[in-house]
């Protein structure tokens, strides 16, 4: 039997050591590496090469979905699964942008746990039953994004940025919506106000609301 290899990046000791005992009675899985950090995951995710990380929301340092972004960058074969108490929307879609598989909450069953690791580790998506309410009422009544032709210059990142500051987001609020460090998003504040050639946030605000105006007048 080919076992799944798993590494577990957590913060706490005790919750690392319930999941590797609970591995001990599961011949299908092993743990082959722990991280405390999310950049020592990104770290030994290079060297260890995992089917599945188990990746805490909230660690010292990068948070889990930053890591999540790098790992998935540099080892697309590894399929990484958030495993969080928190279950808010921002940190739903934020882990699904950076490419988790699963979104599990800790207080699942140990069953559910077990299913998950398995069902992501061969290809598929799992996430807890609440969650995939939310994803489902979400996408129901989500609006498309103003088609990328409008800023071709910007990267999806920036993009996402972009129309978070036109509707008013300040820096902190949007690092929250993305799950991302308040210096990442002024970096991307930055290149966005430089790329369409703008001085401030109001200019932004103008662009945006003329180009959405325009996409209103645009016959079908």
């Amino acid at each position: 039997m080919k076992k799944l290899r798993v590494f577990i990046a957590d913060d706490h000791p005790l919750f690392r050591h319930g999941v590797k005992t609970l591995f001990l009675t599961t011949p299908d899985l092993e743990v082959v590496g722990e991280a405390t950090s999310g950049e020592d995951a990104i770290s030994l995710a290079q060297s260890l090469h995992p089917d599945v990380i188990l990746m805490d929301l909230r660690m010292p340092g990068c948070n889990g979905i930053e890591a999540t972004r790098e790992i998935v960058k540099t080892n697309p074969q590894t399929q990484i699964i958030i495993l969080t108490m928190f279950e808010d929307d921002h940190s739903v879609f934020a882990a699904m942008r950076a490419g988790a598989k699963g979104y599990v909450l800790k207080d699942a069953e140990k069953d559910d746990l077990l299913n998950a690791i398995r069902a992501v580790g061969n290809g598929g998506a799992i996430f807890s039953p609440g969650i995939a309410s939310k994803m489902i009422e979400y996408f129901s009544i989500a609006k498309p994004a103003a088609p990328r032709e409008a800023f071709p210059d910007l990267t999806d990142r920036e993009r996402e940025v972009l129309y978070f500051m036109a509707d008013g987001a300040s820096n902190s609020a949007i690092a929250q919506k993305l799950q991302i460090s308040r210096k990442t998003v002024s970096n991307y504040v930055t290149n966005i106000l430089n790329k369409l050639q703008v001085a401030d946030r109001e200019e932004v605000i103008h662009l945006v609301r003329e180009s959405r105006l325009r996409d209103e007048e645009m016959p079908e």
